[in-house]
């Protein structure tokens, strides 16, 4: 079902909707608009498959956001995570059940644009959004926003999703607002066989020497990615703590295929998701979880119901009723992924005070490695940790009081390995 056009010329096309960006949040908005019968459009300045800075690793609510019948693109399944912390006192923990796994983001990517294609959106590649016009010349209804492309073409729509990553356009069109700016670096490392089956089945997670940072080695077949993230404005360090962390493992002495950084953005509290006929979901409304920084079902989850609304507000034909549907998705939003991004925050400022206390915890408490397994399975979120579990918001809560008057140590942490 496609939305009539209402333009003086009769030649100019206005899709239902316009999704900018073709990451999962941007496939995720393609998809759930197309399913629901809409004339929807795709479009990516690169050409897809294309790399992404991104550990890639899936997570059960990413795996509960997928598209129906998507297989994911696996190459390893995790069942184990050794803990260390800036090297030291490293632990694995093991489960029977897989943990999580881990995807190459070019084909992940891929292939949830092809199920948005699937389902009836159009895909164009290779092009740039300038801007976007609620008002003006190129806009011909209050009912119609303008895509423009750079070179001058303008797409038109009844509803627009920017999806567009952590440095959108059309989030700053919508007035985004950033709370946390940190700077991921990461290697994808080709490496023999018997390195890579040491790794199989196994991550690494480093708590860092910077507040609040840690690495990663995340196995992919014969590539290892290995990555660190900390607050930007620490680049030197970062990097530092990067070859640091690669020389540790053993991995100098093995070319990378790839070498990239990234900034990942998370909003701030009062940030817009919204403008007029304009959304914004994933990287874009800078909606991840601040602590880990995992994005990718956030990206998936808030994709799906901005496509959702978008079908409404492309229906809307006011714009108190515009105002209505946008004010919708936002609570939609602030009620799943805001509260697991609330608790998250409160997680990472224990994490920058005190790292030895939450690396004893999670390596030598049971409840604690339980929480930590069951929220990558997908069993239960840090949100609903918290609501379901008022024990768990008392500790949380206390070990926010704790960390703000007492310095890090490392002594809390067990020298000991599973």
């Amino acid at each position: 079902m496609s939305s009539e056009n209402s333009s003086a010329d009769d030649e100019q096309r206005v899709w239902d909707v316009v999704v900018v960006g073709a990451g999962p949040a941007g496939a995720s908005a393609a998809y759930a608009a197309a399913v629901a019968g809409r004339s929807v459009l795709l479009l990516e300045k690169a050409e897809l498959p294309r790399y992404k800075t991104c550990g890639g690793g899936i997570i059960g609510p990413s795996r509960d956001a997928l598209p129906p019948g998507f297989e994911l693109p696996l190459q390893d399944r995790v069942h184990a995570v050794t803990f260390s912390l800036d090297g030291k006192f490293t632990r694995t923990r093991r489960s029977k059940q897989m943990l999580f796994g881990l995807i190459n983001r070019p084909e992940f990517d891929q292939q949830l644009v092809e199920h948005a294609q699937k389902a009836g959106a159009e895909l164009r590649t290779g092009v740039t959004v300038s801007r976007v016009e609620q008002h003006g010349s190129a806009v011909p209804d209050r009912r119609t926003v303008a895509v423009v492309l750079q070179g001058g073409e303008a797409v038109l729509a009844r509803a627009v999703v920017g999806a567009d990553g952590s440095a959108s356009r059309i989030g700053a069109h919508v007035g985004v607002k950033l709370d946390q700016v940190d700077l991921g670096l990461e290697a994808e490392i080709p490496v023999p066989e018997t390195v890579a089956e040491d790794w199989r089945g196994r991550v690494l997670i480093d708590w860092g020497p910077m507040p609040g940072s840690y690495g990663w080695v995340f196995p992919k077949g014969d590539t290892l990615t290995v990555g660190v993230i900390s607050a930007r404005g620490e680049g030197a360090a970062t990097k530092r703590y990067l070859e640091d962390f690669i020389a540790r493992l053993g991995l100098a002495g093995f070319e990378p295929s790839i070498s990239s950084g990234h900034l990942t953005r998370c909003r701030a509290d009062d940030s817009p998701l919204s403008r007029g006929r304009v959304l914004v979901c994933g990287d874009a409304a800078g909606l991840l979880e601040p602590w880990t920084r995992e994005g990718i079902s956030f990206a998936l989850r808030s994709g799906r119901l901005a496509g959702e609304w978008a079908v409404r507000i492309a229906e809307a034909h006011d714009a108190v009723d515009t105002r209505r549907q946008a004010l919708n998705y936002a609570f939609a939003i602030k009620a799943g992924l805001g509260v697991e991004m609330a608790v998250g925050k409160s997680m990472l400022a224990a994490f920058e005070r005190r790292p030895g206390m939450l690396h004893a915890a999670i390596t030598s408490f049971r409840p604690a490695w339980r929480a930590f397994a069951g929220i990558t399975r997908g069993s239960t979120t840090l949100g609903e940790m918290v609501r379901s579990h008022p024990m768990a918001g008392r500790a949380l809560s206390a070990l926010d009081r704790r960390s703000a008057v007492a310095a890090p140590t490392v002594a809390e942490s067990t020298p000991t390995t599973e």
